[in-house]
C-alpha cells in the first residue's frame, strides 16, 4: 500500500477554511487528553529531561555563533557545523566535567578514609588552631564536641556504623556512570537541536503567536535572551574561572585542587562565591605552613575574579538580564534549591522574563502590556 502521507511543511502553511464544530463535551475531552498525552509524554522522558534542559540551554547559547559558520559555509549546515558545534562542548565541557568527576571519585577515597578514622578516634585538635586569636575558647568546644568518638556521635556522619564504606563508594560510581550517561544524550540532542534549529524556532515562534498572541511572543523573545546571557555570563564564564583557579591550585599544592577547582566555578554564578572558594584554598595552604604559596593563590585569585567580573561578564552577559543586584541573587538561589544545578540558568531567566512583564505592565518599557494612553 503506497503511502499517502505528506512530508512536514513549514509552520503556517496550512489552515482551516471554517472553524470545526465541537461540543463542550467534546472540548473538554480533548483538553483531557491532551493533558494526559503531555503527562505521560513527561513521564517516559522523565530521565532525560536534564540532559534535554541542558541541550537546549547550550543551543541557545551557541545559536548566534551556529549561524555565523553557516552563513560563511552553508554548505555544512547539515552536519558539519552542527557535529563541530557539539565535539567543541564535548571537549571544552563535558570532557573536563569528567575529568573532575573522575577526580572527585579518587578524593572520596581520601574522604571516606577520614570519616572511618573520625568514627573511630575521633578528630584531633589541629595544631594551628592553639594560634589563632580565638584559640584557647574553641579548644574546649572542640575537645567536648569532636575529639572522641563519644562527642562525634551528636553529628550525622555519611556511612555510619552500619553502612560500609564500600557501600558508599559503590553509591558514588553509580551517579558518576549515570551522568557520563546523560551526558551522551546530551551532546546527542544537542546535536540535532542545531541541526534542525530554524524550524524548530519557527514552529515555536508560531504555536507561541498563536496562543498567546504579541505579548507571548516577546516573553519568549526575552527568555532566549536571558538564557543566553545567563549561560555566556554566568556559565561560560564561571567554567573559565573554575578550570583557571583549578590550575593556579594545582601548581600551589593547594590540596584536593579539582575538587576546590569545580568548586570555585560552581560558586563563580553566585555573587562573591569564588571568592569564597578561593579563600578556602588560601586557608588550606596557610594552615599547612606554605605561606608563599598562600599569596601567590590570594594574588591570582584576585586578579581573575576582579576582570572576570568587571570586564569579560558584563560584555557577555550584555543588556539581556541587566537585573539588581538582589534579583540575580535570589534568582540564582532559589533556582539552585528549586532545581539544582541548571537552576543556575533558569532561575536568573525566570526573573529577567518577570522583570520583562513588570516594565511592560507599568509602561517602563515598551510592549504590547502597556497600559492604555
Amino acid at each position: 500500500m503506497p503511502d499517502t502521507t505528506e512530508p512536514a511543511a513549514a509552520p503556517g502553511t496550512y489552515t482551516r477554511q471554517r472553524d470545526e464544530w465541537w461540543s463542550p463535551g467534546q472540548r473538554k475531552a480533548g483538553l483531557l487528553a491532551l493533558a494526559l498525552l503531555a503527562g505521560l509524554g513527561l513521564w517516559t522522558l522523565r530521565m532525560f529531561i536534564p540532559a534535554v534542559g541542558w541541550a537546549v540551554i547550550l543551543a541557545i547559547s551557541l545559536w548566534p555563533w551556529h549561524q555565523r559558520a553557516v552563513a560563511f559555509w552553508p554548505a555544512g549546515a547539515g552536519v558539519v557545523w552542527p557535529a563541530l558545534f557539539t565535539l567543541t562542548v564535548a571537549l571544552f565541557f563535558v570532557a573536563p566535567l569528567v575529568m573532575v568527576a573522575h577526580a572527585v571519585a579518587d578524593e572520596s577515597r581520601f574522604v571516606l578514609h577520614w570519616l572511618a578514622e573520625a568514627r573511630a578516634h575521633g578528630v584531633p585538635l589541629p595544631d594551628f588552631v592553639a594560634h589563632l586569636p580565638g584559640g584557647p575558647a574553641i579548644a574546649p568546644w572542640w575537645q567536648s564536641h569532636l575529639a572522641t568518638p563519644e562527642a562525634l556521635g551528636q553529628w550525622t556522619l555519611p556511612g555510619g556504623p552500619g553502612q560500609s564504606p564500600l557501600g558508599t563508594g559503590q553509591v558514588l560510581l553509580s551517579a558518576v556512570l549515570h551522568r557520563l550517561v546523560l551526558a551522551a544524550f546530551l551532546l546527542l540532542i544537542l546535536f540535532f537541536l542545531l541541526r534542525d534549529g530554524d524550524r524548530l524556532a519557527a514552529s515555536l515562534r508560531f504555536g507561541c503567536d498563536r496562543a498567546f498572541g504579541t505579548a507571548g511572543v516577546n516573553v519568549a523573545v526575552q527568555a532566549l535572551r536571558a538564557v543566553r546571557g545567563t549561560v555566556n555570563g554566568l556559565v561560560v564564564v564561571g567554567f573559565g574561572e573554575g578550570v583557571l583557579l583549578g590550575v593556579v591550585y594545582a601548581l600551589c599544592g593547594v590540596p584536593h585542587a579539582a575538587v576546590l577547582g569545580l568548586l570555585t566555578g560552581l560558586l563563580s554564578a553566585v555573587p562573591f562565591g569564588a571568592i569564597v572558594a578561593a579563600g578556602v584554598a588560601v586557608v588550606l595552604l596557610a594552615a599547612g605552613g606554605h605561606a608563599g604559596a598562600a599569596v601567590v593563590v590570594a594574588v591570582i585569585a584576585a586578579v581573575v575574579i576582579f576582570i572576570a567580573d568587571h570586564f569579560i561578564r558584563p560584555v557577555m552577559i550584555g543588556d539581556a538580564t541587566r537585573l539588581p543586584f538582589l534579583v540575580v541573587f535570589l534568582g540564582i538561589l532559589g533556582g539552585v534549591e528549586a532545581w539544582g544545578l541548571i537552576g543556575l540558568v533558569i532561575g536568573p531567566a525566570l526573573m529577567a522574563v518577570l522583570m520583562l512583564l513588570w516594565r511592560e505592565w507599568v509602561g517602563s518599557q515598551r510592549g504590547p502590556l502597556n497600559p492604555q494612553a
